[in-house]
């Protein structure tokens, strides 16, 4: 099982140099060349606790990992840093079960794969007799810059620098990032949005003077983010782990399909759930929700892919991208791997902001499904679920809640669904409690949290009683143009 890239054909790597590159050298991103099947039928696989069964997903796709490296990765990540044992618990919120993915050390889903990112990433330089050092560049719209810097702080031979929106994430969120801990991470804020950084991160991974000039002083880029395949396949795992904790409790009987609904913005993880489904997971409808920059919803309604449109800052703010990096993979793959059709559509999409897909290709996202929640819509799911069960949701997941009901309500589908709940609602305090009524006169970050504490009898989780004393490491602005010399001052120094 090797990996290509979705813009050359010919551009085939192993999957520990797919890892270790991040994004390929010629700006695409690394896609299975074939997709293997689950090795074990579903009696056997739902025995197995979550870290066997990462074991079985994840060395399906890479070969080149022996089974002793494999382990080690996965025994490093997926340890006591999770305060629940089944690592990715199900549990019952009215009529319809949510996927907490928020267990890990920064409470949001993005740890289920950066806090293996880094083991994958050091094994395979290792194996690919790499002597430079690794330069993690991501941009983040608030999760994963903290998850990163928390799984690459002080490993050796790596630095990190990670991009946000300054205003555009949670204060929780920016607080988290700005006390990280590590010689080796770095955060800066960008006058912008989260698609210009994410535009600009992509320009510096293909600057060919750029790259000489660090590859010169013995450093290499690689990514983070979820265009790095690192990041995904270890989200395939968990779309797996839910289906089979739905078949232990006789939600559903083996083999039935099982819909999800995905609250998405760069597309990473409800692509995971199509690859899940690709190796033989029973999903139904991958059921992709946005908020009001909703140009996902849009393409799946009328097969135009539209950038142009106002940025929309919200509630929901991991979420708030009108470019999804890993749309590209998907579309990729529904072209029927046709990289010159590819190549047509993404040019055309950064030249103009626009392409549009044909009947045959959209028929090829049949797996997919989208609905949308506007901000007053979010805002009242997160009030309606907590009065009705008692269960509190975050921005992002009622986004996913409020999606979910409205599908129903237009298709009529009521094959059993898993809302996959990304975040803590403590990573958006201000937001739950504004949507609950009960916003505490003094908003500071302490009191918002206690308030929350208070109202929902939800326990502070480690990481926010973490930061409340935290002194603040970072504290860099720069313009968008600006981040190419940034980059230069922290690591050439």
């Amino acid at each position: 099982m090797d990996f290509k890239s979705t813009r050359d054909e010919n551009n085939i790597v192993s999957p520990s140099m797919a890892i270790l590159q991040g994004l390929a050298e010629d700006g695409g991103l690394f896609v299975p060349v074939s997709f293997p099947r689950l090795g074990k039928d579903l009696e056997t696989l739902g025995k197995m606790s979550y870290q066997e069964l990462a074991f079985e997903i994840m060395s399906a796709y890479l070969h080149d990992f022996s089974d002793e490296d494999l382990w080690a990765c996965i025994n490093g990540a997926y340890d006591e840093k999770f305060d629940d044992p089944g690592m990715a618990p199900v549990v019952s919120v009215g009529n319809v079960d949510h996927m907490e993915l928020f267990h890990g050390s920064t409470i949001a889903f993005k740890d289920m794969a950066l806090s293996i990112l880094p083991y994958l990433m050091k094994t395979s330089a290792v194996m690919n007799k790499s002597d430079k050092d690794i330069v993690i560049l991501t941009a983040t719209s608030g999760d994963t810059g903290k998850a990163a810097m928390a799984g690459f702080a002080d490993v050796p031979g790596t630095s990190i620098i990670v991009f946000y929106p300054k205003n555009g994430v949670s204060s929780i969120q920016e607080r988290q990032m700005v006390t990280q801990k590590g010689d080796n991470t770095h955060v800066v804020a960008i006058e912008g949005n989260f698609d210009s950084a994410q535009t600009k991160v992509k320009e510096l991974f293909n600057d060919n003077e750029l790259r000489n000039e660090m590859e010169r002083n013995g450093f290499q880029f690689s990514s983070a983010n979820s265009m790095n395949i690192g990041r995904l396949l270890p989200q395939v795992v968990y779309y797996a782990w839910a289906y089979l904790r739905e078949v232990e409790t006789g939600r559903i009987e083996a083999g039935k399909s099982l819909n999800f609904c995905v609250p998405t913005g760069n597309f990473g993880d409800i692509l995971a759930g199509y690859y899940a489904k690709m190796m033989g997971v029973p999903i139904g409808k991958l059921i992709c929700a946005s908020n009001d920059n909703k140009v996902l919803y849009d393409f799946f309604e009328t097969g135009t892919y539209d950038r142009n449109r106002e940025f929309v800052l919200t509630i929901s703010p991991s979420m708030d991208i009108l470019i999804s990096s890993n749309f590209e993979r998907m579309l990729y793959h529904a072209t029927g791997n046709n990289t010159g059709e590819l190549l047509r559509l993404m040019g055309s999409l950064e030249s103009t902001g626009i392409y549009t897909v044909g009947p045959e290709i959209m028929a090829n996202f049949g797996d997919f499904a989208a609905e949308y929640a506007n901000e007053a819509e979010t805002m009242d799911q997160i009030r309606k679920v907590f009065e009705e069960t008692g269960y509190v949701m975050d921005p992002h997941t009622a986004v996913a809640s409020r999606s979910y009901e409205k599908y129903v309500e237009k298709t009529g589908d009521n094959t059993p669904c898993v809302i996959v709940s990304t975040a803590s609602p403590y990573k958006f305090p201000e937001a739950v409690l504004n949507a609950l009524g009960s916003l505490p006169e003094d908003i500071t970050d302490d009191s918002l949290i206690d308030t929350l504490n208070a109202v929902s009898k939800v326990a502070i989780p480690k990481a926010i009683h973490e930061l409340k004393d935290a002194p603040v490491r970072h504290g860099t602005v720069v313009p968008v143009d600006g981040m190419k010399d940034i980059v230069r001052k922290i690591i050439l120094k």
